[in-house]
């Protein structure tokens, strides 16, 4: 079975509260997140142990329907969730980290890590799907962080925060 981790990471340009606090709520997902469609169930504020649900775009015109499980949630610090629904990949899982840091002129910003690890099971053929597939996520996962961060200076634009 072959395992893979795919990182990708980015500077939010918004306070490492204002961003937990976007990334927390599960029924947001598709505002942001490059592959969702739409969050079809959810739970509001991300929690240990609860499911939220989405449609989701894979390779190419291909669509899936996941459901994600928060596994761990280190306040402002980190959050991990397990998905199905992405066949060939297996025991999926996303972690978002975060990092307080300071733009060049002072102001608080966020450092955000996304991590996917994954497995595909079909040998030779798993790597070469992989091959195929993950500049895609990698391009999926840089986009994401672009979008939250449009998503949260818009919303910050029009509420005065900054």
């Amino acid at each position: 079975m072959n395992h893979y981790v795919v990182t990708e990471t980015a500077v939010i340009d918004a306070p490492l509260g204002r961003v937990w606090d976007v990334i927390s709520r599960t029924d947001r997902y598709a505002e942001w997140v490059a592959g969702a469609i739409e969050v079809t169930d959810h739970h509001g504020v991300a929690t240990v142990g609860k499911t939220y649900a989405e449609r989701n775009r894979t390779l190419g015109p291909l669509k899936t329907d996941s459901v994600w499980t928060v596994r761990e949630i280190d306040p402002l610090k980190r959050r991990v969730d397990t998905g199905t629904g992405f066949a060939p990949l297996q025991d999926v899982t996303n972690t978002f980290e975060f990092r307080p840091v300071q733009s060049p002129d002072g102001r608080d910003t966020t450092e955000m890590t996304y991590q996917v690890e994954y497995t595909i099971p079909l040998g030779p053929l798993g790597l070469l799907l992989d091959s195929i597939q993950q500049p895609a996520m990698r391009a999926g996962m840089r986009t994401s962080m672009a979008n939250l961060n449009t998503l949260i200076r818009s919303e910050d634009s029009g509420t005065g925060r900054r």
